[in-house]
This record gives C-alpha cells, structure tokens and sequence, in this order.
C-alpha cells in the first residue's frame, strides 16, 4: 500500500469539506496527530476506519484505493465485504426456517482454549470508573489546575482565601524507567496554603456510599509545622457528617495515614474532606478511597463478572495503551506510581482528562489471571522500551529468585515464577496512530532485537508479531523474517454500520446489518490466513482484537450480542482449520461485556453470549453438516454434548433438530423481544422435544440456546 497517494487524497478531501485535522480526528474518535501522519504518508487509517473516513470526507472508498495496487485494494475491499465498486457485497446464505443438524460425535477436532480470550486494556472505562475499585478521581493530581483557584481536576478547594497551587512542591509519585517518554503534568503534588487561618482544605463529591460499608482511606502529606488534619465523609451537600478521623501531621517528609469510614446511609452523591487550621501549608502527594473487600485494588463485583465471563487467556495492559504504559512503575506501592499521559492517544483515556493512574500492576495483573482462570498475555512497550528493559520485563515475570528482577519480584512478595508465556511485541505497528517504526523492515528489526533479548531470559516464550495485516508486504517483510522465533501474528477488525433505532423499519435495518456483517470477520481471518501461507512460514494468526466499532460508548444491545454470538460460533468453528488458536475480545470491564455503575455491576448481551459460550471451553469440536452459516456449535467433553444454537431472523422462528445422542442433562434459551440498545437477554429454559427419532427446539427471533447432552454409551 502506497501510503503517501493515500495520504494526499485523504488531504485534499479533507480540504474541500472545511475541516481541520483536529475536526476530522473528532469526528473519528482519533487524534489530530493520527490524522497529520495519515495525510504525510506516514501511515494508513485502521481498515475499520476506511469507510467512516470516506462518509466523512464525501469520497468513495474506490476513488480513495484506485491508485493503489490492485491485490492490495482487493484485500481490503473483500475484507470490508464490498466488491470493487464498493458497494455491499451479496449476502451469504439466507437464514432458513428450519435446519436438520447431522452432528457426528465420532469426528473430532481439537479446539485451542484460547480462542475465548479477552483484552484488558488501560482505556476510556475499562480500569477508571471500571475495573479499578478506586473511588477518588484525580487522587495524584495529575494534569492543569483550574484557573484563578489552582486547584487539580475532579477536587474543590475549600476556604475563601486559601492559596493552592500543583508543581511548586516535591511530588510524591514517580517514574522510575522510561525517562525519554515524560510527559507534561504527570508529576504533581498540590500545596495548600492558610494564609489567615480559616479552615482550609481539600473536597470530592459525587462519590457513591453504601448503608453501613467500610472504606479504607489513604492520605500521603507532608508539612513543616505540626498539623491536626481532619477527614470526614459527608453528604453532598455536606450538611451531614457521616463519619470522621482526625490525622496529626508530623513535620518532616512525606507521611501516609491510613483509616477506615464507614457511612450509616447510602448517598449517591457523598463527599471526603480532608481540612486544617493551622495557618500553614500542607501538601498533599495522594489520596485513597477503596471499598472494603475489593480484589487488590479492584472491585470484586466486577471480578466475579469476568469469572462469569471465562475469559482463557487475558491480553494486557494493551492495545494502544501498549506504547503509553511504563511496566517498571508498577514495582512501586500504587499510591506512588506516577500517572502516565497519553501522548498520540489522549483518546484512550478521555474519562481522566488523558491520565492513567495506574492502578494495576503485573502482580496485580497475574494474580486477577489466576482468580479468574485466565493465562496472562503481555503486550510490550516496543518503541519506548529499550530491548533490556522487556528482557528485565520478563525476567520479573518468569526469573527464578536469584536474578536481579526475580529477586525483586520475591521482594514484592511473590517467589514462585509467574512463567507467563504469551508475549506481543507492540501493538499495531505500521499504524498512524502508533508511535514507532512505520515500514515491515523496520519493524522487523526492532522486533527481533527485543524478542532476541526476551528470549535469552526465557527460552519457551511464545510470541507475536503485529503489523497493518492482512498485508502481503508486511508478511513476507516482517512476519516471515521473524519466524524462526515469532510464530503468532496479530490481527484485528471491528465491523462497522451506521445504527438508527428511530423507527421499527430503521431498527430491522440497523439489526440486520449488525448481524450480517458478522461473516466479514470470518472472511478477514481466511484473507490472513492466505497471506500468511503465501510467506513461505508456518505461522500462526492471533485474532487479539475484535469487536463491533464503538461498542465502548453504547449500552448494552441485543442485536450486537447477536452479533457476538455468531462471531464466536465462526471463531470455535474455523480456528483449528485457519490455524488461529488465539482469539481476544475487546474488551470486557466497560466496553462491551459488564457494565459497570458505581454501585454495581452486570454483563452485558455481549458478556450473556461470553457466558453461554465458554461452556465450550476444553471441549473438543464435533462436526456438523446441515449447518451453512455457523448458526451450530457442538463440543463434546466428559461425556457431554454441549450444543449452541442461533436464531439470528428479525422476525422468524427457527426449528432446529438434531440426535438422539442421550439425555438431555441441561437447557436453556437467551431471548429478547427488543433489540435495540438499553436491552438485555432473558433466560429460561429451552424447551426440547425429545422422540426416539431425535429432538427438535424452536428457537424464536434474535436468541440463543444452550443443549447439553449425557451421550449414551
């Protein structure tokens, strides 16, 4: 692909509509920055941004590849499902009404567990308002204070002529790797001055109180005179005093106090305060709020829904965050890691004004893994890591207690080797919106000096490569120069449509489109696999990324768990025969699978279908004829069938049959009358009609149901 012909196109266009980089990157939901190395030839947009791109700039997706070389340009059409004017491709086999399933028990095929894999990665609500049990926002101060007051984000200053002020004092938290990569306002403590002696201070609303719930608090200051600093949690309007501590600030260096309140009401909207007297300055380097029985820093609600969800495998701590995150931070006590700034992403983290807190470190990470029985899967900071550090990365991670980072890690309270296995080196590459090497050469290289450096560390890591794929070029370029020691290849789509619920016809529409392009997916997976044989190498495809467009920003949907559903039915189906033993949604805690509140937490349709669906996990995959558009799957484990199955019609039942293999042990169905957003599936049990010649179920518009089978012996 011919970057610089796209990219000027991309200028021109943008050009006769008036917008400016920084409108067009809005309107897409990506940076300014993305959008100038697009229009310099530096990069290409992400393919699941073509079509939004060109709706934006008023051109058609074939006035923007014509120029380009005629394989490239079909790849990309027939991943997208158009043909080559650009218009909508036929659609597949049509949904019939009835389907006789002849499902041979005897025909087995292996099916990796990793294909029900999840992200967890450090963006917009997955951690910050998701994951995170942390309930102050802004808690190290992080970003510009606000004008005239001085005072950070999120916190209210307290006292009419109080003086605060960030970065004139010490900072608290840190960075202890990564210098090169600092970025601006990450760093800060924030001084209060009494300057008459009033009561002075600092205050946070909004925050969410249970009836008779226990909070851990923190509060790391520093002073040069004595201090009587008093916390209390009240109401929001803070004429109600739930419950209060006093703190005696000693002067000298930073000191933290740790207390508990607790609340006698719930209060949606309660608030903390922390206030002196003293006519003197305290300073304060961080604050702590947690919930009494959180899961290390995160909130066991949101724990047992990722239990619920049975992710495999877990890739961490990103995606794009990948190249914004510093691993070596994570060695530190989390009130004292520094936040870190997004820099060619603010998109990331626009719920915390472009600050992550880093609130989860690797131990945290390895030890949710374990809790919810999932493998860790690591995503390096390729461009701004040296090769040692990802070496010392996963030497902390897999070194025995005699190395120097194993010896740290027993430090932190853990002795046993975490042999994490799954590495990726980068994320995206090739990409606008990443920094880094822009070429499948240069890539290559960078690559390969860090999996050389990784690997001499340990040995039996199993790595992945990632790149602009499918791509010929990065194949043959990258992929096969790296095979003998990376044999696992990224790749990541999100289907897109335009969504209008505003009238039942516009809602049919909208369904179908969802769910009908749930296929592209399975035809961007055997495009890859295509490219990838025609490198001469025996690789591997790791689907880590894939999700509808946006998903992050809408409420839960029945036609999109639909869609969820028939992606993973493609996905357990085709990945032996792709050679694709990976597969990762994107991503679970707030962005697809649980939504979370501040007070609670749930799955989503998505996370429904998760759920319904890893009761294939560890099975092995029947075979099925009768079944033209994946809407079965069987697996067979211990004795038992489980078997899925998919109504995708808008508005028509679906009878299925199937056996008699046995008795049926287990059933239910997942159905909803409404599709559209704000929905959720509603379980009952599937009714079966069992006879001597087999069994039938109906299943009835947009569900999902669940058989399980004793087999008889």
């Amino acid at each position: 692909m011919d970057y610089v012909i796209t990219g000027n196109k991309i200028r021109a266009a943008r050009a006769k509509t008036g917008f400016t980089q920084k409108q067009l990157a809005e309107r897409l939901g990506v940076t300014n920055t993305a959008v100038s190395k697009w229009e310099r030839g530096l990069g290409m947009p992400d393919i699941s941004l073509l079509l939004p791109l060109c709706s934006e700039l008023g051109i058609s997706l074939t006035d923007l590849l014509k120029d380009q070389d005629d394989t490239e340009k079909k790849e990309i059409l027939d991943c997208l499902s158009l043909n080559q004017t650009g218009e909508a491709a036929p659609a597949g086999t049509a949904v019939r009404n009835s389907a006789d399933l002849r499902i041979d028990i005897s025909d087995l095929t292996g099916l990796s567990p990793y294909v029900f894999g999840h992200n967890l990665e450090h963006t917009r609500a997955a951690v910050n308002g998701g994951l995170s049990a942390q309930m102050l926002r802004n808690r190290k101060f992080a970003g510009k204070p606000s004008k005239n007051r001085g005072v950070p984000a999120e916190w209210v200053g307290i006292g009419e002529r109080v003086f605060f002020q960030t970065g004139a004092r010490p900072s608290y938290t840190k960075h202890i790797c990564c210098e090169k990569m600092r970025r601006g306002n990450e760093l800060n403590s924030l001084s209060v001055q009494n300057i008459i002696g009033e009561k002075a201070g600092i205050a946070q609303k909004g925050l969410a109180v249970t009836e008779n719930k226990t909070y851990e608090i923190r509060v790391v200051t520093m002073c040069s005179l004595p201090v009587s600093l008093k916390a209390e949690l009240t109401s929001g309007k803070g004429d109600t005093v739930y419950a209060s501590h006093d703190i005696a600030l000693t002067p000298g260096d930073w000191q933290t106090s740790g207390f508990t309140l607790s609340s006698p009401a719930a209060d949606p909207e309660a608030e903390i305060r922390f206030t002196f007297e003293e006519k003197t300055e305290v300073v304060f380097g961080a604050v702590s709020m947690l919930p009494e029985g959180h899961f290390r820093g995160m909130r066991a609600d949101v724990v047992e829904c990722l239990k619920l969800i049975g992710p495999s495998i877990i890739r961490w701590p990103g995606g794009n965050f990948a190249g914004e995150y510093r691993w070596k931070d994570g060695l530190l006590p989390a009130d004292m890691r520094g936040p870190m700034q997004s820099a060619n992403e603010i998109e990331t983290q626009p719920y915390t004004y472009g600050y992550d807190f880093h609130e989860i470190s690797t131990d945290d990470f390895v030890a949710l893994c374990r809790e919810v029985g999932a493998e860790p899967f690591i995503t390096i900071n390729l461009f701004w890591n040296t090769a040692e550090e990802s070496a010392e990365w996963v030497e902390y991670c897999n070194g025995t207690p005699d190395t120097e980072y194993g010896r740290k890690r027993a430090e932190n309270g853990h002795p046993e080797p975490y042999n994490v296995r799954f590495w990726s080196l980068g994320n995206e590459m090739g990409y606008g919106h990443m920094e880094g090497p822009m070429t499948a050469a240069d890539y290559a290289s960078l690559a390969g000096a860090h999996a050389d450096a990784m690997l001499r560390k340990s040995p039996d890591l199993s790595l992945f490569s990632s790149g602009p794929y499918p791509n010929d070029r990065w194949a043959v370029e990258s992929a096969a120069r790296l095979a003998s020691k990376v044999k696992y290849i990224s790749l990541h789509n999100y289907s897109n449509c335009h969504m209008d619920y505003t009238s039942d016809e516009k809602t049919a529409a909208t369904y179908q489109s969802i769910v009908s392009s749930a296929p592209g997916v399975l035809k961007l997976a055997k495009t890859m696999r295509e490219s990838l044989d025609r490198s001469g190498e025996k690789l591997f495809i790791s689907f880590d990324e894939w999700n509808y467009w946006y998903s992050w920003y809408r409420p839960s949907c029945v036609s999109e768990g639909i869609y969820t559903a028939r992606v993973l039915h493609m996905l357990i189906s085709e990945s032996p025969a792709l050679g694709m033993p990976v597969c990762c949604y994107f991503q679970p805690v707030g962005e697809g699978a649980v939504l979370v509140t501040p007070d609670s937490a749930r799955l989503t349709a998505n996370g429904q279908m998760f759920a319904l669906m890893s009761g294939h996990k560890g099975g092995r995959l029947c075979r099925i004829d009768g079944d033209d558009d994946h809407s079965a799957v069987a697996t067979l484990k211990d004795g038992i069938m489980t078997l899925t199955l998919i109504n995708d019609g808008y508005d028509a039942d679906r009878e299925f049959s199937f056996g008699p293999f046995g008795k049926i042990v287990d059933s239910v169905l997942y159905r909803s009358d409404d599709v559209r957003p704000y929905t959720f599936f509603e379980t009952s049990k599937l009714r079966c009609t069992a006879s001597d010649s087999g069994v039938r179920v109906k299943l009835p518009p947009h569900s999902v149901g669940m058989v399980k089978i004793r087999i008889k012996k």
